[in-house]
């Protein structure tokens, strides 16, 4: 019952975001075009719902050069390839605002495990242990406040199974503000890496995307 009335939340408050953001939307648009070649949005391929796969979308960060479908972490000098305005709206995440579209038309939730790269199949594989690829993949998540890029795969999976096994309303909203205060304190966030924190419990951990 609770995931009609999440899908409902999700529609409405995207459609908000969406008519709200719009000035903020045509700024970084500028802006991004002002900073670098090529083009405003940035689209992968990535792991929804069932392990089906759809393309995420976000504010290019990254010079058109960058090798595709790549995480972050495994770049060599990943920094050599985010471009000036790329880095402010990493840290910011302000490059995940465009993914208010996926959530709109229910590809993704506003909460959620993140969605994997199509090729991390490591990750992908962790998650079925705990039904993880069998929800809405969200803009934040469960991890996303609990370490983010410091997170080894097998930890990450955890907390997203955390999630699926208490997903609820208050859930939900314990996610939504626990990413504002990650955000603003810029929790987790770790450029080009991943696994930082190796001696972590999914009740204690305390957080960018490995992607770009």
């Amino acid at each position: 019952m609770y995931m009609k009335i999440k899908r409902f939340i999700d529609v409405i408050l995207s459609l908000i975001g969406l008519i709200v953001l719009s000035p903020i939307f045509l700024i970084l648009i500028i802006a991004i075009k002002l900073d670098s070649k090529g083009p405003v949005l940035f689209k992968q391929k990535r792991v929804g719902i069932h392990k089906t796969h759809f393309n995420i979308l976000k504010f290019r960060t990254m010079r058109i050069d960058t090798p595709k479908d790549t995480p972050t972490h495994l770049l060599e000098n990943p920094e050599q390839y985010i471009t000036r305005m790329g880095k402010f709206l990493r840290k910011t995440s302000l490059d995940e605002f465009p993914q208010i579209l996926n959530i709109f038309v229910g590809q993704m939730s506003i909460i959620g495990p993140r969605p994997a790269l199509w090729n991390q199949y490591d990750l992908i594989a962790e998650r079925d242990k705990y039904r993880a690829n069998d929800v809405p993949p969200g803009l934040t998540g469960w991890a996303q406040i609990n370490g983010r890029d410091e997170l080894p795969i097998e930890v990450k999976a955890n907390l997203d199974g955390e999630y699926v096994e208490k997903i609820s309303f208050w859930m939900d909203v314990k996610c939504f503000f626990g990413t504002i205060v990650s955000v603003v304190k810029s929790d987790g966030v770790i450029e080009g890496g991943t696994g930082a924190k190796k001696e972590v419990t999914s009740s204690k951990v305390t957080g960018k995307s490995l992607e770009q």
